[in-house]
């Protein structure tokens, strides 16, 4: 995913704000071998690209002066209650270091697994992304976790999850295997024999 960039002169608060009234969101590339470098961007595209799942979790493609450059978002600052971006932080990446992402799943399947079909049972995701380290040229855009063979008795932990080449998981916490969904079997209704046999002897005209 491609995204432009412009070079920043002036930091600072008053600057920044300035910067904000003309349409433009204050920004910083840091990281690699280059020291840190002052951007801004056009603050509707970045609107916009920020609601895609990608410009979040993707190796982008900066243009910066007609260069490109490979870098990562790693922190959106909004205002509190306004549709504004106030600033923006990307990371260069490096093609020979591994990188460590926070990569959302993708579930599917979940209406077609037994434990939902024939068994009525209501499943709850826990987690809706995993820590993963990884070359950048294997970074994936999400991860698929198909649910098509969920059983009521068989949960999924992180560990059944299918990764892609090059890819391996961040265990953070001390949680080596943490479930990736929970799945609750719907309520039955007991049946109440005593009050049915009650009912039954009842006088035919009686209530």
């Amino acid at each position: 995913m491609k995204f432009v960039a412009f070079e920043r002169a002036k930091q600072g608060t008053g600057a920044s704000r300035r910067l904000r009234i003309t349409g433009r969101t204050p920004g910083i590339v840091y990281g690699g071998e280059g020291e840190p470098q002052l951007i801004e961007l056009d603050h509707n595209n970045l609107w916009h690209a920020l609601k895609k799942e990608a410009f979040h979790a993707s190796v982008l493609d900066m243009d910066l002066n007609g260069k490109e450059a490979k870098v990562l978002l790693r922190d959106v600052q909004f205002h509190p209650f306004k549709q504004l971006v106030l600033h923006v932080d990307f990371q260069r990446v490096d093609a020979k270091t591994k990188l460590h992402m926070k990569v959302p799943l993708h579930f599917k399947g979940m209406e077609e697994s037994p434990a939902v079909k024939v068994d009525k049972c209501q499943v709850t995701t826990l987690l809706n992304e995993l820590d993963v380290t990884c070359m950048p040229s294997d970074l994936p855009e999400f991860i698929e976790v198909d649910l098509s063979g969920l059983t009521k008795g068989a949960p999924l932990h992180v560990n059944d999850v299918k990764l892609p080449k090059g890819v391996s998981i961040v265990v953070r916490g001390g949680k080596n295997n943490p479930a990736l969904l929970s799945i609750t079997a719907p309520a039955v209704e007991e049946a109440a024999p005593a009050e049915a046999a009650a009912e039954e002897k009842k006088p035919a005209g009686k209530k």
